[in-house]
């Protein structure tokens, strides 16, 4: 079981001491993610003349439409991955099919070319019968 890490950090200027069983890496980053949301406000004009509670709802907001887009695109990534799984799934399926399908066309081949050597034996004593069967004539 992971440790219990107890981390402080600095968030739009204040310090606070984040906890957690993630790593202190993590939860550093966590801190640094909101921070960069409050700096790409700080510098807009007309954030700055909001009141702090339509600030922080502002940056709530934002961290929640990051949140959405990033599980909306885990979707797309998952079913893409899916449907890769599908088609390699499907080229494997058809890989072995062909593999089979090759296998009998060799025991064919294999066959074809004894049955001809047979023949080709068969011709031969023929043509040997036929030559003998000359001479005595």
């Amino acid at each position: 079981m992971n440790k219990f890490n107890d981390i402080e950090v600095i968030i739009n200027n204040k310090r606070y001491t984040l906890s957690g069983y993630e790593s202190e890496e993590y939860l550093q980053r966590v801190a640094s993610y909101i921070n960069s949301k409050f700096n790409e406000f700080r510098d807009k004009d007309a954030y700055k003349f909001l009141d702090s509670d339509l600030r922080n709802i502002l940056i709530q907001i934002n961290i929640a439409d990051d949140y959405h887009k990033a599980k909306e695109k885990a979707k797309e990534i998952e079913y893409e991955y899916n449907q890769k799984s599908n088609e390699v799934f499907e080229l494997k399926h058809e890989l072995i099919a062909t593999q089979t399908k090759l296998q009998s066309a060799e025991k064919e081949i294999d066959n074809l070319k004894s049955e001809l050597n047979e023949y080709q034996k068969k011709i031969i004593r023929l043509e040997t019968e036929l030559k003998d069967a000359d001479r005595k004539r």
